[in-house]
């Protein structure tokens, strides 16, 4: 939501969500603007990511044979089928994929055999977004849109209280509440409160 005040323009988007992307699934993503992102699907099984991150060590470009990282894919649940052949998530362009049943007791990934490097399949860069510290979102805004936004307000979206008029504009002065229903109502974020 905070994406959707700071880059009205979906396009131009960072972060994303559509808590409507089909009938009982949801779909976060991320696209940096450079040819790295990831996609998260939610469905009733639980949660699928994948990723890609180009200048990682196992990016396909980095690679002698251009292919994906062996097992990249390998024991992906059944349940995860649709993720797999989605055509909107280049899955040819991946350098981490995991997923997490409701069943599972922790997130599962294919790959048996990392390369040596920090950050090898550039996952722990691209996710650091989701740690749930608003300090994390906060530092995230100063440095890609160039705004210092008070960590009240970064709190206020990550409890999911509803937006007001002068809430949207005191992040953003050229938007207005009526300019981000129709995010509000993709994301499935509260309505204005009354």
């Amino acid at each position: 939501m905070l994406d959707a005040i700071l880059s009205p323009e979906w396009e131009y988007r960072y972060y994303s969500f559509n808590s409507k992307w089909s009938s009982g699934e949801m779909m976060a993503s991320m696209r940096d603007g450079s040819g790295d992102g990831y996609y998260i699907l939610f469905d009733q099984h639980g949660a699928a990511i994948k990723g890609f991150a180009h200048e990682a060590i196992m990016s396909p470009w980095n690679t002698e044979s251009d292919e994906i990282w062996p097992g990249m894919f390998d024991r992906v649940p059944a349940q995860f089928s649709s993720f797999l052949n989605e055509p909107a998530f280049s899955m040819a362009e991946v350098t981490f994929c995991i997923w997490r049943r409701y069943i599972d007791s922790a997130w599962q990934c294919g790959v048996g055999d990392f390369p040596e490097g920090d950050d090898p399949d550039g996952s722990e860069q691209m996710l650091k977004i989701l740690d749930g510290d608003p300090a994390t979102y906060q530092e995230f805004a100063r440095d890609y849109y160039e705004v210092e936004i008070p960590m009240d307000a970064v709190k206020h979206v990550y409890a999911n209280l509803p937006l007001t008029e002068s809430f949207v504009r005191s992040l953003n002065a050229e938007v207005r509440y009526e300019d981000v229903e129709a995010d509000m109502d993709e994301i499935a974020y509260p309505c204005e409160a009354a």
